[in-house]
């Protein structure tokens, strides 16, 4: 990847498109969403891949992602925690307990951060 850096902060060219960041997010995505997000979102969609190759319906999940910022120095992100909400049919929550430590061994980017970002889940099952 390269980064061209303009006015107010860097912007790349991916596949997808254009992908501005700023430290100032009036002008791009900040560089710890863009973190946050990579966590979360990874892990949902392993979570998603888990399911399905156990055959667990999936219909839906929503992803909250809580983060802890160190308040002094750099502001490094120092926490994130997922909870996730999940739509399924008959899947217990041993078996969805199953599924998230699959998913924290197979996600690369908490693989990538599980070293110096405290990485936790919850869950909630909506099941019918």
């Amino acid at each position: 990847m390269k980064f061209l850096m303009k006015e107010n902060g860097f912007e790349t060219e991916a596949e997808f498109g254009t992908l501005q960041v700023s430290g100032n997010e009036t002008y791009g995505f900040r560089p710890y969403q863009l973190l946050v997000s990579s966590v979360a979102v990874c892990s949902g969609g392993v979570l998603k891949k888990i399911m399905e190759k156990r055959r667990q319906p999936v219909y839906d999940i929503k992803i909250e992602a809580d983060v802890t910022r160190n308040e002094h120095g750099a502001q490094e992100v120092q926490k994130i925690h997922l909870h996730f909400n999940i739509w399924t049919k008959g899947l217990t929550e041993q078996q969805m307990e199953k599924n998230l430590i699959l998913t924290r061994k197979n996600c690369s980017m908490v693989q990538s951060v599980k070293d110096s970002i405290e990485i936790s889940e919850s869950f909630e099952l909506h099941t019918s």
